[in-house]
């Protein structure tokens, strides 16, 4: 089992590599820093062991950059335990209190190897090789373009109606590309405050603003090597896309309150379902930055155009939330599924996936009826 240990103090980084030097079972790769394990982090490691106060990148920005490609353990202290529960979120499972003893480190360890095995046997048996959860005509002429265009570093538009499925096409892009083992890194121009968006992008040094108490790595740092994904990003502010496009342009990148360029080696996927065309003849979204953005646009049919997915995507989901939840095994009686196929899904497959789940859970009996959808209050 090969293991990355990243650790910025250095009596604590050579104690683990010394004590780890006895198990011949492991192989240990010792880091002062985040950075430098990012660039020599590939799929011949198994499990990372980070500490979360780091200089530059802590752990918590370095396991968002990780983007879920290993297991991870957190060392922590008491001061910082609960910034490190707060990293479940993001899939870290196990962690260390500081100090602790090198057998409770190696026991950590061996129940990670042994979830590993399981995880690894059950992707053998998978025979998919992407995310998508149904199949049609239409998503296979999308899907046959999104191959084409992963292999160059183009820029790429995802165009659709909110709910179609934009980051998951998004994550297929970069794990089709050459850059599929760096991170991949999502941003929601949407979901960030006005004031902050800035300060995500491109990150911050301490004393940058008042409430900048250490310096920060923005998403394009995050992302040095492997894809940046910008969603919604019709909702930029305008007074921010000059700072993008210049980004691009200059491949570099300058964190808020310093003057010093970063050189950033990123692919660029973007999103919208607003009309960017319309924008630009308002004044709300420069023109330059559209074709910078546009290389390839990717247009990605509604739910409604790919009814073929409509009952495959049910099927799964039922089963999967029937596991989910303890439930026996349900299905979907003839009516249920008619009603299904003629309606016409505004919110796409994010509603479709709401809709199953609730009917798995308040259905009365092993077959989910067609009341039981509750659609008819949304036509």
């Amino acid at each position: 089992m090969k293991i990355a240990i990243v650790e910025d103090d250095i009596n604590m980084r050579k104690s683990l590599e010394i004590a780890m030097g006895d198990y011949k079972e492991f192989t240990v790769k010792t880091f002062k820093n985040a950075k430098d394990a990012l660039k020599v982090l590939d799929d011949s490691f198994d499990l990372v062991i980070t500490d979360i106060n780091m200089p530059g990148m802590d752990g918590i920005e370095f396991v968002k950059a990780l983007g879920g490609r290993y297991e991870v353990i957190i060392m922590t202290g008491n001061a910082t335990l609960g910034r490190a529960i707060d990293s479940i979120h993001l899939g870290v499972k196990d962690f260390l209190l500081k100090p602790f003893d090198i057998d409770t480190l190696v026991d950590a360890i061996k129940r990670e190897a042994v979830v590993q095995k399981v995880k690894k046997s059950v992707q053998k048996s998978k025979k998919t090789t992407n995310d998508f959860l149904g199949s049609s005509e239409a998503l296979t002429k999308v899907l046959g373009i999104a191959q084409k265009a992963s292999k160059t570093d183009a820029s790429i538009l995802l165009l659709g109606e909110s709910g179609v499925g934009k980051e998951v096409f998004a994550s297929y892009i970069h794990k089709n590309s050459p850059r599929a083992k760096k991170p991949f890194v999502a941003i929601n121009m949407a979901a960030i405050p006005e004031n902050l968006i800035e300060s995500e992008l491109f990150g911050f040094e301490k004393g940058a603003f008042t409430d900048a108490t250490e310096a920060k790595a923005g998403q394009f740092e995050l992302a040095n090597g492997g894809t940046l994904f910008l969603d919604e990003i019709g909702e930029m502010p305008y007074g921010v896309q000059a700072k993008l496009l210049r980004a691009l342009q200059e491949k570099e990148v300058r964190r808020l309150g310093s003057a010093k360029a970063i050189k950033i080696d990123i692919r660029v996927v973007s999103a919208t379902n607003a009309n960017l065309n319309e924008k630009i003849e308002k004044g709300e979204f420069r023109e330059d930055l559209y074709y910078r953005l546009n290389t390839i646009p990717l247009h990605i049919p509604p739910l409604r155009e790919r009814k073929d997915e409509i009952l495959e995507i049910a099927q799964k989901m039922i089963a999967h939330n029937c596991q989910k939840y303890g439930f026996d095994t349900k299905r979907l009686s003839a009516e249920a599924e008619s009603e299904l196929l003629s309606y016409a899904w505004p919110g796409n497959i994010r509603e479709l996936l709401s809709v199953v789940e609730r009917s798995v859970i308040l259905s009365e009996t092993n077959e989910i009826q067609k009341d039981e959808l509750f659609l008819n209050n949304r036509k």
